[in-house]
């Protein structure tokens, strides 16, 4: 087997990571010394590991890395493919920023808590999500699942001082072995029938399944994955989890970790399975569509920025979805080359959602580390104190909301063409399904641009809103350095989403036989063609959007500039309705600005109100007026409630046979026995 430089740099990588965690238990007591030295070593490994696995994608090859384990016949192998390196690469990169932004974000807390576990638990779940990428094998798989879990309950769970915290932890370690368990059967079923727990062997032997159990196996994969992806309704775990921990492992958890469940189910659906039927596509689809449209619309209300964040999270998981879910209908029906486009942008997507949410939540961060607070209606006028933090917030909003010319606008409009072009390629009744989707995909995207010009209008601009917020200061120049990466790339990626196209041909090639490089998709009108091409209408490309902003934005400049010129400005105070002056009293609040979208969606939210009057004399002369709204979260009442009500009852029918007596337990250990010699017996 040939050695490719790519396998030597990755091995280097997971060796550099493991000797930060190593470095970090060790050196427990020198807090400072632990946080240098780790997160500059896990930022040299991701610098490693992202050299390693760009230099395999660019190759198209695939190799394969074993490390010897220290007990005989047992070795980690690893398979370095295009659709692994290509997640290898999106967490290389976030890695790298998290790491470098780490290094003044740990300074806040290095003085009164646990750095080293911090920094080995922060090793830990880098080397699990290096390890999920990229196994070969289903138990080194589900052993790096187990480990990435776990490192990231700790993560959720760090600062456990706090009660809300504890139980954000104790969920997302519930749930994600539920998930877990469904993989574990699923896993067990596919290596019964193929004969083997090696990828290599579902591959060959995937295709032969009956539809009958290729159906079972990818409704358990289905809810074994969704769980860590934000599936709704199994994703009542991530807006508890992801604002729990502290930002650094937010921005990991939020761009990375759900990247997995969705890693899972291109694995399975395109590497495992064979031709996945229609009905999985549809159902993939439909789900992906509800997951978009609540998460947004819950985002849009929350007035924690951090779990705002993480509502919106699931929204962008749902979009990923409905362009998986589009690619394996395109595929169920035979158009290869329109399921490859509709998986390169769900890859792209993947990708662009990994940096601008990272982004966001980093900028999030530095805001409540400077505020001490995550409420939105206690912070405002954070633009002046904090000029770089707003500025890199506010090219992560861009992206996220999909306005060009950054990265997001790119995969959602890919995203768009590839719905359009199912309407377009297919016959059968289900062709409706795509402009609904494509419908359900713009209105998503209007109300992700709402609820971010409430997040930075309400956050970075007027007036402080709590002492808090008028002594916020700039972010650590480390912090700041981190958050530029990211930004740098949003803007890298939009500007050059053409370019990035022909990197992920690799991937389609080895998913689907067929290379959809840069030119040939411009050519045939799937990227970001108008449709007209034929018609002699304009190509549009990225970076001629980005000259056309450019070029509208600097238009008013220059008029604004010729129209001054020679004139004498007056400045006076604004108007404030005949009050002395303007306070933080006469601003829009966040709830006042998600308050008529509450009012649209009532029939969604549901919302409880109260109002309670004191009156001196009458009606007609009220003291004092008290107005109440909640909006109580709808899958955990309705749902899990009821479901964990049913399940304690029954669960109590069993305190018959506690009965706390030796004798009885021994008794039931004696049947037990006498079945279990009876049963084998008979067999």
């Amino acid at each position: 087997m040939n050695t490719f430089p790519s396998e030597q740099l990755f091995k280097l990588g997971l060796e550099i990571y493991l000797a930060a965690g190593i470095f970090g238990l060790l050196a427990w007591r020198y807090r400072n010394l632990a946080r240098i030295v780790v997160f500059s070593l896990t930022a040299l490994g991701a610098a490693v590991e992202g050299g390693a696995c760009f230099t395999a994608l660019v190759s198209g090859q695939t190799s394969t890395v074993v490390i010897p384990s220290g007990v005989s016949m047992v070795a980690w192998t690893f398979r370095l493919d295009p659709l692994s390196c290509y997640f290898n690469l999106a967490l290389a990169v976030v890695a790298l920023a998290v790491s470098i932004y780490s290094l003044g974000y740990v300074r806040g807390f290095a003085a009164h808590k646990p750095v080293g576990l911090f920094c080995f638990f922060y090793c830990v779940l880098l080397i699990g999500l290096t390890a999920v990428f990229s196994a070969a094998n289903a138990i080194l798989f589900l052993m790096a699942w187990e480990s990435m879990a776990l490192a990231a309950w700790y993560l959720v769970s760090f600062d456990h001082e706090i009660a809300e915290n504890r139980q954000a932890g104790s969920l997302f370690f519930i749930m994600s072995h539920a998930g877990t368990a469904c993989l574990l059967i699923a896993f067990v079923l596919l290596g019964t029938w193929s004969g083997g727990f090696d990828f290599s062997t579902f591959h060959a032997a995937g295709a032969a399944l009956t539809p009958l159990r290729q159906g079972a196996l990818f409704l358990l994969f289905i809810a074994g994955f969704g769980v860590k992806a934000g599936m709704i309704p199994v994703h009542i775990w991530l807006p508890a989890a992801h604002p729990a921990a502290p930002s650094n492992a937010s921005a990991l958890l939020s761009a990375i970790l759900i990247k997995t469940g969705i890693y899972g189910i291109i694995r399975v659906a395109f590497d495992f399975l064979g031709v996945p039927p229609l009905w999985s596509g549809f159902l993939l689809l439909a789900i992906g569509g509800a997951t978009a449209l609540m998460g947004i619309l819950w985002a849009i209300i929350e007035p924690d920025l951090k779990k705002m964040l993480a509502w919106s999270t699931i929204e962008n998981s749902g979009i990923i979805l409905m362009a998986l879910g589009a690619a394996m209908m395109f595929q169920s029906y035979g158009q290869t080359a329109l399921a490859a486009f509709a998986l390169m942008a769900c890859l792209f997507h993947i990708f662009n959602h990994a940096i601008f949410k990272a982004l966001l939540f980093l900028s999030a961060g530095a805001v409540v580390h400077a505020t001490g607070t995550r409420n939105l209606e206690r912070m405002g006028g954070v633009i002046r104190l904090m000029p770089l933090t707003a500025a890199f917030f506010l090219v992560g909003a861009l992206a996220i909301s999909a306005l060009p010319p950054l990265n997001g606008f790119v995969s959602e409009w890919m995203i768009y063409q590839s719905l359009l072009g199912g309407f377009r390629s297919t016959t059968s009744v289900t062709r409706v399904l795509f402009p609904i989707a494509g419908t359900l995909l713009a209105l998503t995207g209007a109300l992700a641009a709402a609820c971010f010009v409430r997040a930075f209008g309400i956050g970075f601009l007027a007036l402080p809103r709590s002492p808090e917020a008028s002594l916020a200061h700039e972010a650590h120049p480390t912090m700041l350095a981190g958050m530029g990466v990211l930004a740098a790339a949003c803007v890298a990626l939009g500007v050059s989403g053409s370019m990035w196209m022909g990197v992920l041909g690799s991937v389609t090639h080895q998913l689907f036989g067929i290379n959809i490089g840069a030119d040939a998709a411009m050519a045939s009108g799937l990227t970001l063609g108008s449709g007209l091409q034929a018609a002699g209408g304009l190509q549009k490309t990225p970076a001629s959007l980005a000259i056309a902003v450019l070029l509208i934005s600097v238009l008013p400049l220059l008029l604004w500039v010729l129209w001054l010129r020679g004139r004498t400005r007056v400045t006076g105070p604004a108007w404030d309705c005949g009050l002395p002056r303007l306070t933080a009293h006469n601003e829009y609040t966040a709830m006042a600005f998600s308050k008529p979208l509450q009012m649209i969606f009532a029939a969604f939210y549901q919302p409880r109100r109260a109002l309670h009057a004191e009156y001196e004399v009458s009606t007609f002369y009220p003291t004092s007026v008290h107005f109440e709204s909640e909006v109580a979260p709808a899958f955990e009442t309705r749902l899990y409630a009821p479901l964990i009500a049913r399940f304690m009852a029954r669960a109590g029918s069993f305190r018959r046979i506690q009965a706390g007596s030796i004798h009885a337990y021994l008794a039931y250990i004696f049947v037990t026995l006498i079945l279990l010699l009876i049963w084998s017996t008979r067999a």
